[in-house]
């Protein structure tokens, strides 16, 4: 199970912080990532990260400006975004799968949270 919170209203350039908090323990071969859905679009990948090194890896548009990482004694997953624009607000999804590499597509994902929306004003 994954829950997410930290989501809000925020001006552009501003900043918030998303947290995607996981039940169980996670393996090694386990990837967590953060989606999002705009109204009318696709949802799409963000940014994952390898539970096991760290690794990262992220959607063009928001490198520099998101930062994912994960704290392992919490189980739980972080997105840093900064300098939001209005093109980020979305319903944003934390998910995790089973893989050693991370994947952009959704349907590899078997665990995902409730979202949490994030605004933002122009």
């Amino acid at each position: 199970q994954l829950v997410e919170s930290g989501g809000g209203l925020v001006q552009a350039g501003g900043s918030l912080r998303l947290s995607c908090t996981a039940s169980g323990r996670r393996t090694n071969s386990y990837i967590m990532s953060w989606f999002r859905q705009a109204p009318g679009k696709e949802r799409e990948f963000v940014a994952g990260i390898r539970w096991s090194t760290g690794d990262t890896a992220y959607e063009d548009s928001v490198k520099g400006r998101f930062t994912v990482s994960r704290e392992t004694a919490e189980n739980t997953v972080y997105l840093q975004m900064n300098m939001l624009k209005p093109e980020d607000t979305a319903v944003y999804y934390c998910a995790g799968t089973r893989r050693f590499d991370v994947v952009t597509s959704r349907s590899l994902y078997q665990d995902w949270g409730q979202g949490t929306q994030v605004t933002v004003s122009s």
